[in-house]
């Protein structure tokens, strides 16, 4: 009885708020309420009472401004606020999350069909991301994802077709890339030539960095810089040179030798900003398959954190012989999906 008498005072108060005959009260909250609103409708009232302070704009809108509250249970009722106002700050956290933002692609021979899936679904569905994303990193064929997300993206699906038909042509020789005769550099050459564009080094410039290795010191090196787009072509298979695998001379770049850059720093993170990590072996990254097991350990490997497990063992043999179309196709798809899941975790898919 006495609850409902004072929810009736409480209806005639917001009546006359509404009209402007008020301009502030005591109002006894309600256990339900709504966005901006109070639900009058229930009987099991509040034993605390809270102010709630009006203001009228110019255009007769009225604001409220919930002040936090306790229910009867204890449960503390968050102070409303304006949808818009939550959206724009969301938006703002955004905003300064991407600042600066890398993108870096791992080493991993035939299995960069799987960043070839990541590249597609961030051309797809990141179009923002992509758009505020300073620098793109990558060794071996990590570096040859980032190439085509940066410079050619739309020849993604020709660069996936280009990695199958390579893909088919090692396994139908006997011994793979390693058999004689094969010109494994040859081949991977071709393939560059017919996807870049002929302007790749300018729109690569000081914002690609190629992971290289240096034969004489053993030092690794990060290229940023390509005077032409035969400089840019020579550092990607510099990063790809598997030594023994893939030839036996390295690759010459401005006077020296260079080979894969995965062997030395198979997974560049910059020093500005945030890096984005993509790899096809699970790991400590961003975006790489989820292997599940009992424990989980870790060894670095190239400066990446892979986890000790029996399917990145598999993984790494099918990086040197790739395995079958159908699985390729499957790994482009699970790239993609990786992304995908990485996009909408981030609030970044479009």
């Amino acid at each position: 009885m006495w609850a409902t008498k004072r929810i009736c005072n409480t209806q005639r108060q917001w009546i006359k708020l509404k009209e402007g005959r008020l301009r502030g009260c005591i109002l006894l909250k309600c256990q339900q309420f709504r966005t901006g609103v109070l639900n009058y409708s229930s009987l099991k009232t509040i034993r605390f009472k809270s102010t709630c302070s009006i203001s009228w704009g110019k255009d007769e809108q009225m604001i409220m401004d919930m002040i936090a509250t306790v229910n009867a249970e204890g449960v503390k009722i968050a102070s409303g606020k304006d949808p818009k106002e939550q959206c724009d700050e969301k938006q703002h956290i955004l905003k300064e999350k991407m600042k600066h933002l890398n993108l870096s692609f791992a080493a991993c021979g035939f299995l960069g069909i799987y960043h070839l899936g990541a590249a597609a679904a961030f051309y797809r569905h990141g179009e923002n991301l992509l758009k505020v994303v300073k620098a793109f990193a990558g060794a071996s064929a990590g570096s040859l994802a980032a190439t085509v997300l940066l410079t050619a993206p739309e020849k993604i699906e020709d660069c996936k077709e280009f990695t199958y038909n390579f893909a088919e042509e090692t396994r139908k020789l006997d011994f793979g890339a390693v058999t004689p005769g094969y010109d494994f550099m040859k081949r991977l050459r071709g393939g560059i030539e017919s996807i870049l564009p002929s302007d790749a080094h300018e729109r690569a410039g000081n914002r690609l960095y190629v992971s290289i290795t240096n034969t004489k010191n053993g030092e690794n090196y990060l290229v940023s810089n390509f005077a032409s787009r035969e400089d840019l072509i020579k550092v990607l298979l510099a990063s790809s040179f598997v030594p023994i695998y893939a030839g036996i001379k390295a690759v010459e770049y401005k006077g020296e030798k260079w080979i894969d850059g995965g062997l030395t720093n198979g997974l560049p993170i910059l020093p500005v900003g945030r890096t984005v990590t993509i790899s096809p072996f699970s790991g400590r990254l961003d975006i790489c398959p989820q292997d599940k097991g009992r424990v989980a350990l870790y060894v670095k490997v190239a400066k990446q954190d892979l986890m000790l497990s029996v399917a990145n063992l598999i993984r790494l043999n099918q990086a040197l012989f790739p395995p079958s179309q159908k699985k390729m196709e499957s790994l482009f798809q699970n790239g993609f999906d990786d992304a995908v899941h990485f996009l909408l975790k981030e609030n970044w898919f479009e």
